[in-house]
């Protein structure tokens, strides 16, 4: 399953090349007269859409496999009609899968190697901001520390550009839990109170949870460190 699906995304990155020549084919008279100009294009947007939603109702259900390969066909057909912003949104819905189903590697490369270049093409921040920040969630759970910080620290600081106050509290709280696995338990609780701070002063409550758990965390193994004493 995985080989299959890796080949699919080989197919997109080499398909989005060609992207730009496949509405039309120009074949030319045996005579040498004027060109006939014939649509060649068999993909829709609409089939692109049923796959989306259908995939999208499997994800609801849990059955991620049979989701990822519905996404991978929608991702397929929008990037047939050019349409690169569904594109795009079904890539990454790939790549959750993927983490979903705890293949980490599998959703980096699909981030990397295609969603980063298709934003990249577009020129489209808000996409390579959400891209930024999901590879710091996928580097994270794959315990790449390293990696993990760079892409959140990347997310923050287009989240700041854009103004957008969600993601870049996603950055900060993102940046804590790489401090937290790192076991920088007092750098982390710092983020944690910038991030408390932030969310006041721009009235989000939605990560109070989020925040209140990470502070447990770490109370619990600072308090199981120090009974180990």
């Amino acid at each position: 399953m995985i080989k299959n699906v890796l080949a699919l995304i080989c197919l997109f990155a080499s398909f989005q090349l060609q992207a730009q020549n496949i509405d039309k084919a120009d074949i030319q008279e045996p005579n040498g007269g004027n060109a006939i100009t014939i649509s060649i294009s068999k993909f829709d947007l609409v089939d692109g859409n049923s796959f989306f939603e259908e995939a999208q109702d499997l994800e609801k259900k849990g059955d991620f496999n049979e989701a990822l390969t519905l996404f991978g066909k929608a991702a397929f057909e929008y990037n047939a009609v050019k349409n690169y912003n569904l594109y795009g949104q079904a890539i990454i819905k790939m790549s959750n899968m993927h983490y979903m189903l705890g293949r980490f590697t599998d959703a980096e490369q699909i981030l990397l190697n295609v969603a980063l270049k298709n934003y990249s093409k577009l020129g489209n921040r808000s996409g390579l901001m959400n891209t930024y920040g999901l590879l710091g969630k996928v580097y994270l759970a794959n315990n790449k520390s390293t990696q993990s910080m760079w892409f959140y620290t990347q997310q923050g600081m287009l989240a700041k550009q854009l103004k957008s106050n969600n993601s870049y509290l996603e950055s900060i709280l993102g940046i804590a839990q790489v401090k937290i696995k790192k076991k920088d338990f007092t750098l982390a609780l710092r983020d944690l109170k910038t991030a408390e701070w932030f969310a006041n002063s721009v009235k989000i409550t939605q990560y109070k949870g989020q925040i209140r758990d990470a502070r447990e965390v770490i109370s619990s193994k600072t308090t199981s460190k120090t009974g180990s004493k």
